[in-house]
């Protein structure tokens, strides 16, 4: 019973993100003068629909995404097209990359806003690891930290020029100054200048590559039950940054990716973002809210990519008319339109295959 609900927790957390990516096209279809046929929470066969304000809502059988159906625009029928005024094709290309661009931003927002909200309430460890407060947990043998003198208890206040006042600032300060580097601390009621080189060290990345880092050899006081508290303006600085670091994050890995700089093995489908939701659904509410904002900030960037059938395919598309002050003809975009769907579709299939193999690695490995 109790992974039952779990499951309807992370269901209704998908569901959740679903929503606020259509509702984004959904408004600014409707603002732009567009009617809008459907709003469809889930693809596939219909379970439950309900007539209103003009608009068809349902609920559908595969609870993978959703999708808003305008008047004039079909993703499953791309020869659909009306030039009517209160269609998606009797628009602007203008205002037709305005619609495109309502549902990822509608995910952005929505991270900022469980960003904020998680800030407010007072984050936990795992969503704030970076904020904990800069003192001095451990010191690791044979390191320019102990070396230098530096004690667990120390807080650190400026590394070089650069005024800490939370605990990633150390490294990105150590990263950007020259040795020897001046460390200010404090220390009981006493404010002590160090000066220290720093060392050298391979490590990984979050995409697995390997790196070199300046380290000093600090390690910062954690308690795993920690929560850590914002001031108002301090949790709108966590909700920016934390959502910016998301979109950034999601960008280099696909930038890796097509690159081959990290192997496809990598890339999780529809169970990962199951599993994922599930096991923070677990943790506690927090922990929900804020694997949902990370997934919603993954939503709104791998929407924009110049994908036929994608938002940014889309978007794509109007920009070339806007240039060629012509509209691709019927032909080309039907043809891009199935490639893009045929791309989607083994990009799916490749992350349920990855999916698979880690659960079965997982439980005969």
């Amino acid at each position: 019973m109790e992974a039952y609900l779990y499951f309807l927790a992370g269901l209704a957390g998908l569901s959740a993100i679903v929503f606020f990516h259509e509702l984004g096209h959904f408004l600014a279809a409707r603002r732009m003068g567009v009617r809008v046929e459907r709003f469809s929470i889930g693809f596939g066969p219909i379970l439950a629909r309900k007539r209103c304000c003009g608009t068809e809502w349902a609920f559908s059988a595969i609870p993978l995404g959703g999708y808003v159906k305008m008047k004039g625009q079909d993703d499953a029928d791309p020869t659909v097209h009306s030039t009517d005024p209160d269609s998606y094709g009797g628009k602007t290309p203008w205002q037709r990359i305005v619609i495109l661009l309502a549902g990822p931003m509608a995910n952005l927002l929505l991270a900022m806003l469980l960003y904020l909200v998680i800030a407010l309430h007072g984050a936990p460890l795992v969503a704030a690891s970076d904020y904990v407060p800069p003192v001095v947990g451990a010191v690791a043998p044979d390191t320019p930290a102990q070396k230098a003198g530096l004690l667990p208890g120390d807080r650190i206040l400026r590394v070089g020029d650069r005024p800490i006042r939370y605990w990633y600032q150390i490294s990105e300060a150590i990263a950007a100054q020259p040795d020897p580097i001046p460390l200010t601390l404090k220390r009981g009621e006493k404010i002590l200048i160090l000066s220290l080189h720093t060392k050298t060290v391979e490590g990984k990345n979050l995409f697995g590559e390997t790196i070199q880092r300046r380290i000093i050899g600090i390690s910062p006081r954690l308690d795993a039950n920690t929560t850590i508290r914002f001031a108002p303006d301090e949790a709108l600085f966590y909700s920016l940054r934390e959502t910016w670091k998301a979109a950034t994050i999601v960008f280099r890995g696909v930038e890796k990716v097509a690159t081959a700089q990290v192997g496809t093995e990598n890339i999780g489908g529809a169970i990962t973002i199951f599993d994922l939701l599930i096991r923070f659904a677990k943790a506690g509410f927090w922990y929900l809210l804020f694997i949902m904002a990370l997934i919603s900030v993954n939503l709104g960037v791998l929407n924009l990519l110049p994908i036929p059938a994608l938002d940014g395919g889309h978007i794509l598309f109007n920009l070339y008319e806007i240039v060629a002050r012509k509209p691709l003809s019927s032909a080309m975009y039907l043809r891009l339109t199935v490639l893009g769907w045929i791309f989607l579709i083994g990009l799916m299939g490749l992350g349920l295959y990855n999916d698979v193999h880690r659960i079965w690695g997982g439980k005969h490995g």
